[in-house]
């Protein structure tokens, strides 16, 4: 396995030097920041991301990661960086954002994210560089009744990013770290550049390789940009983002397989020449994505009332890739050999008539000797005699493709948003209310490309041979809410009202047909309480919401989903807890239950055990019944001394099917979904050094819905040590070094699950930051 030596080398350097500076006598001198995690006084279960959780994650790692250590959260990824889009997975309270499912809800600086599916969804790495990142605001469940999401029934996660400081200022970053990574990052502050004006714009390159066998190619371009004014007592906030990404990915394993080789999911680093067992070559699976996003905030009064309005665009390009290891035969061309050959000929739509495996000088398919044995074992436990170059006569010539399925999506919308607070005597009043429109296209289309020649590499005929199919769907979404809260002494109140209309559509641009359906909501009621108890700080809270999912455009694309059995997803949430927020230390307490009705489930048409490259899309969508959960979340804050925080977090999640779903019994334990988690971290400051040593252990899993394949539990540490160098000269104003190893004692285990089966999960991982301000 190839790592950076220098970064190793560095890393031991620091942490012995950080241990030393542990030990020593503390100087009470010394502030640590203060940061609250616990969260803001409201009827639900919350928490944000600290400066420390921050910290424990290096400048290569996706926003994604920082969330992890919260209650209820459980983040995995392909790797330690977060460079692998289709390997990531959330799970909260059970739901998951997944291959399967997209159940929770991400927003940027509150704007919507645009679904999180892999199939042309974004996630907020998209979006957001890990150095512009503010905080993260986690709900666990309930969630404040004005986010702007779709799909968040278990939760929503908001992302925001940081503000302009008031001086003119340049950072620039380089981070280096273990598998080949690399980080350049640049920002500058430009100060006020008119009355009340100011603005940072970011630039940042990446790339790093897979932590298997080095092979992947992963890179991300990424360029960010967000001015904030005053105008005329008018707040006005404008945020510009553009991520260029190619990633190679990671492939799920079988609980078996993980068990033979915990250190390789059976993906290749070299090409062979043999088209079946180079289906699985590692650049051959690969994601490709554009996203470009920008929105425009405006904020005023009119009288007592607080007006928020915001309008926003989002462009998402992009595209998938696989190697089948044949030809799609869509064209008899008799005995004139086959034009699937021949660059230049286009046959768009259609069904095929079969598959092309080998062919002679001529271009015609040969067949393979009579009675002859394949000799090939990988992989999916081997192939038959047509897929084996053993198998044919001296001169037979692989062939093989190299699928793209190309996505494009446009989205445009706006919000706006009224609060109008008022007193009736010892009454105060809020009322607020808000509406969110969006209208967006999404095309996909899926073309099947000649390999030059399979004995030598994947590099393909551009002009596709072959053109699956092409589609559209157009999505209207309209969101509306309205609540009023009332607080009397220590007791305060809130009542809401929501509803979704959305409608989908389904063009399909060959046989120039169309399918609409309607993903309406009921009227949905949410409700809470919260009361200040005379223990000063301390605080219980109850609230209630019914979330709701909207049918998504992606299950209109799948032919083998039977559309007329679809339903919107559902889930009714409670949240029960207490929350103290003390001069040294913050604590909460929430108990929740849910019950969530039409789960949705994808079925992917990958798995360990081999790919229909044919299926007419990306697999298929049924509901699964209902699921059950019930919980509790706790979480501690301490401030030990100036110099020592602690942060502790606990999670017990009992979430199990409720409904007689075929393949999913009642009462078994959802797949995926950690039944408990608990985590310790212990965080330092001294002058101008910071170390901090963090553990999570997450609980058995289940592999599989028939809750036959049990995941082992595993235990992951972080650790990082820094040093603030200060100003080094009149130019230089400040200068810090960052080491971060994830993974710390190397653990081996299975990280994300989805589909009955999952990725192994990332090793231990070194990088070090250098930082300078100017």
């Amino acid at each position: 396995m190839k790592k950076n030596f220098p970064v190793n080398v560095l890393a031991i350097a620091i942490a012995a030097s950080a241990g030393q500076l542990m030990a020593e006598e503390i100087d009470s001198s010394a502030n640590l920041e203060e940061v609250t995690v616990v969260g803001k006084s409201v009827s639900y279960a919350n928490n944000a991301s600290s400066l420390e959780m921050v910290k424990q994650q290096s400048a290569m790692t996706s926003p994604m990661a920082v969330i992890d250590n919260l209650p209820g959260v459980l983040v995995n990824e392909g790797d330690t960086f977060g460079t692998d889009d289709w390997s990531t997975t959330v799970s909260i309270r059970g739901f998951q954002l997944s291959l399967d499912e997209q159940q929770v809800g991400i927003t940027v600086d509150g704007i919507a994210n645009g679904n999180s599916n892999y199939g042309g969804g974004a996630k907020a790495n998209r979006f957001i560089d890990t150095e512009n990142l503010q905080t993260v605001e986690v709900s666990q469940g309930t969630a404040d009744i004005a986010s702007r999401s779709n799909e968040a029934l278990g939760g929503t996660l908001n992302f925001t990013t940081i503000d302009p400081g008031e001086e003119e200022k340049l950072t620039i970053s380089f981070t280096s770290g273990d598998f080949d990574a690399r980080k350049y990052f640049v920002r500058y502050e430009t100060g006020e550049i008119a009355p009340e004006t100011y603005a940072w714009i970011s630039v940042s390159s990446t790339e790093n390789s897979d932590w298997i066998q080095q092979a992947a190619e992963n890179t991300r371009d990424h360029i960010a940009a967000k001015l904030i004014s005053t105008i005329n007592d008018v707040n006005i906030t404008a945020y510009m983002s553009y991520d260029d990404t190619h990633e190679d990915n990671y492939q799920r394993v079988s609980l078996s397989q993980f068990e033979s080789n915990p250190g390789w999911d059976r993906l290749t680093s070299d090409w062979t020449g043999t088209p079946y067992v180079d289906q699985l070559y590692r650049r051959g699976w690969s994601t490709l994505r554009e996203n470009f996003l920008t929105y425009l905030k405006a904020d005023f009064d009119i009288g007592e009332v607080e007006i928020k309005t915001n309008v926003y665009f989002h462009k998402n390009d992009g595209r998938g890739d696989w190697v089948p290891p044949y030809l799609v035969d869509v064209t008899d061309n008799g005995s004139n050999g086959h034009s699937e050959l021949n660059s230049g000929t286009t046959v768009l739509g259609g069904a095929p008539i079969g598959r092309i495996f080998f062919v002679d000088a001529n271009g015609n398919s040969v067949a393979p000797i009579a009675g002859c044995q394949s000799s090939i074992t990988f992989p999916y436990g081997g192939a038959g005699p047509e897929y084996d170059p053993a198998c044919y006569a001296a001169g037979a010539i692989p062939v093989g493709s190299y699928r793209h399925t190309h996505y494009d999506k446009e989205r445009t919308g706006f919000n706006a948003d009224f609060i109008w607070e008022s007193n009736f005597g010892d009454v105060n009043n809020i009322l607020r209310g808000g509406i969110w429109y969006e209208d967006y296209k999404r095309q996909e289309y899926r073309d099947w490309h000649k390999i030059i020649d399979s004995r030598v590499g994947y590099q393909f005929d551009h002009k596709p041979y072959w053109v699956q199919y092409s589609n559209a769907f157009p999505v209207d979404t309209m969101m509306m809410y309205l609540e009023d809260q009332i607080e009397v002494g220590a007791v305060t109140a809130r009542v809401g009202v929501k509803r979704f209309d959305v409608e989908l559509e389904k063009q399909d641009k060959f046989a120039q047909t169309s399918l609409t359906i309607d993903s309406d909501s009921d009227t949905l009621v949410s409700a809470g309480i919260v009361v200040r108890t005379p223990v000063e700080g301390l605080e219980f809270f109850a609230g209630y919401a019914e979330n709701f999912a909207a049918i998504k455009d992606a299950v209109l694309e799948r032919d083998a989903s039977a559309l007329q059995n679809i339903e919107p997803e559902t889930a009714d949430n409670i949240d029960v807890g207490l929350r103290y927020d003390g001069d040294n230390i913050s604590a909460s307490l929430t108990y929740y239950t849910i019950e969530f009705e039409n789960r949705l489930t994808f079925i992917a048409p990958d798995s360990p055990d081999g790919i229909d490259y044919l299926i007419g899309t990306n697999g298929s969508y049924i509901n699964t019944g209902g699921i059950e959960s019930k919980g509790i979340e706790a979480s501690v804050s301490l401030d030990i001394n100036e110099n020592w925080m602690l942060f502790a977090s606990y999670t017990n999640n009992d979430s199990t099917y409720a409904d007689r779903t075929p393949g999913f019994p009642a009462g078994n334990t959802v797949f995926g979904s950690a039944e408990d988690m608990a985590v310790i971290s212990l965080d330092w400051t001294k002058e101008d050094y910071s170390a901090g040593l963090s553990t999570k252990w997450v609980g058995d899993r289940w592999m599989d819905a028939a809750n036959t394949q049990r995941v082992d539990a595993y235990t992951v540490v972080d650790f990082y040590a820094g040093v603030n160098l200060g100003d080094l000269s009149d130019k230089v104003k400040n200068l810090e070094v960052r080491l971060t190893v994830n993974n710390l004692f190397d653990e081996s285990y299975i990280g994300g699950i989805a589909g009955g089966s999952g990725w192994i999960g990332a090793p231990r991982t070194s990088a070090i930051n250098l930082k300078a301000s100017f």
